[in-house]
Parts: structure tokens; C-alpha cells; sequence
């Protein structure tokens, strides 16, 4: 792995967390942030040995959105000069999003903005009961544009209506009745839970983890009256049980013992 300036690292067993490591800012997005995240996820997505991948804040906010500094800039720049510079936002939510192995938002303080649109590309969101959320672009005469297809998704149409208008402050107990997050501990047990909720994912076979993010990618615009997405969801199911990997997860059912994968 490569070092990092706003970023650190870290691996316990098959689990690597990602903080973003700008305490002082509140972990705000800015163009090397950007980047080395982008960075990050592909290099951690190639690593053997990392099953699970935890994003994280260090400080008291998980990401408070967009840095000012970086906004500032940003006003200043030309057409062409903005569309690079969202671009690069967008590889890195999608980055996230389509990372083949799952990844887990550990979620605290603020997660404002960006802040939320990254909790929304994490296959799993846990939030701390006093985390608090918001799509405050309107705000300042902009739009949640590159996060918006992850919120809507996550929270869906009708309620990102609303959101994406009024900006107004998003609890915590509201977003997990949103679905926008999973789950909701207390500070001192977010740790722990992101642990076990990791420990669970690690026990899954790397490469049915991948097909099955792969698998929901079809189903979300899918019906069960699709003949064709019927037919191709079987072919999916009889490939896989022909590979190693469900011979292997078959075997150790049966023979009352751990996958290999486990081990």
C-alpha cells in the first residue's frame, strides 16, 4: 500500500479500515482526498488478504461534506475545469460503490453532504445516535449531483424529492427510517458493532460476495414478471455451483467444518 497525506490505513485480520484523516476539517472532501481514496479502494480491492473494507472519519465528524478551500477554487474555475474536477468525485463515489469486496460506513459527527453521499455508496451504513446528516447544496446554488443517483437509491425517489429541496437536517433516527443507514449504536458500541457486522461479511466466499453485489445490480431495475431476468438469474446460480468456490462452500456443509476461505 501507498502512503497517504489524508488518509490512514489500517489492517486487523482480513478487515481493513480506511479513516479519512482530516480531523482538523472534519474530514472534508477536497481534490487529494478525492483521489487517494479512489486510490486506495482499488489497491485494497486487489489485496488477498483484505476481505472487508470499513470507511471511517477520524476526529469528531465521519465527512462534513466539501472543503471550503476547495470550493473557493472551484468558483473560479471554467466549465471544462469544473466537469474534470466532478468527474473525478463521481470515479470515486463509484469507486466505493462497485468495490467488489463490501464496505462498511462507520459513521459519527457529521456526515453532511458528500458526508452523506458517501454513507450511501457503503453497502452497509452504522451511525452513532447523534450522527446527523444533509443535502445542503441548494443552499449554497448547487445541486447533490454525483451523490444523487447513491441517496435516491438508497432513500428513494419520493423521499430525495423532499431532501434534495430542503436541506433541512437529517437525524439520525431519521435516516435510518429512511434506510439511508442500517443501524444505530451508542458512540461507545459503534466500534464493536462494526466489528461483528464485519466479522459476519468475512465468512462469506470473496467471490459469491462479488457476484451477489453483481447479482443486485441486475435486480434493481429487474421484476419477477422478466422472463429474461429469470432465465439469466438461473444461469447465474448454475455457473457459480460449478465453480471451486461452491464446491468448496458445499463441501465444508457437509463435512461439519470451515471453508476454506475461513481459514
Amino acid at each position: 500500500m501507498m502512503s497517504y497525506t489524508t488518509l490512514q490505513i489500517e489492517q486487523n485480520g482480513k478487515v481493513a479500515t480506511v479513516w479519512l484523516n482530516r480531523p482538523e476539517l472534519h474530514n472534508a472532501l477536497n481534490e487529494v482526498l478525492i483521489a487517494e481514496l479512489t486510490e486506495a479502494m482499488r489497491q485494497l480491492n486487489r489485496k488477498q488478504d483484505v476481505r472487508v473494507i470499513v470507511l471511517a472519519g477520524r476526529g469528531k465528524s465521519f465527512c462534513a461534506g466539501a472543503d471550503l478551500d476547495w470550493m473557493r477554487r472551484a468558483a473560479g474555475y471554467s466549465e471544462a475545469e469544473n466537469l474534470a474536477d466532478a468527474q473525478k468525485l463521481a470515479a470515486m463515489l463509484k469507486s466505493v460503490y462497485r468495490s467488489a469486496k463490501p464496505v462498511i460506513a462507520r459513521i459519527h459527527g457529521a456526515a453532511m453532504a458528500g458526508g452523506t453521499g458517501l454513507a450511501a455508496v457503503c453497502d452497509i451504513a452504522i451511525a452513532t445516535d447523534a450522527a446527523k446528516f444533509a443535502l445542503t447544496e441548494v443552499r449554497l446554488g448547487l445541486i447533490p449531483a454525483t451523490i444523487g443517483p447513491y441517496v435516491a437509491d438508497a432513500i428513494g425517489p419520493r423521499q430525495a424529492r423532499r431532501y434534495f429541496l430542503s436541506a433541512e437536517r437529517i437525524t439520525a433516527g431519521t435516516a435510518l427510517k429512511l434506510g439511508l443507514i442500517h443501524e444505530l449504536v451508542s458512540e461507545e458500541l459503534l466500534d464493536e458493532r462494526v466489528a461483528e457486522i464485519a466479522e459476519e461479511l468475512a465468512k462469506g466466499a470473496p467471490g459469491a460476495l462479488r457476484e451477489a453485489k453483481l447479482l443486485l445490480a441486475e435486480l434493481r431495475e429487474g421484476s419477477p414478471w422478466d422472463d429474461q431476468l429469470l432465465e439469466r438469474t438461473a444461469g447465474r446460480i448454475a455457473s457459480i455451483r460449478a465453480g471451486d468456490e461452491a464446491r468448496e462452500g458445499l463441501a465444508s456443509f457437509f463435512e461439519k467444518r470451515a471453508p476454506q476461505w475461513q481459514e
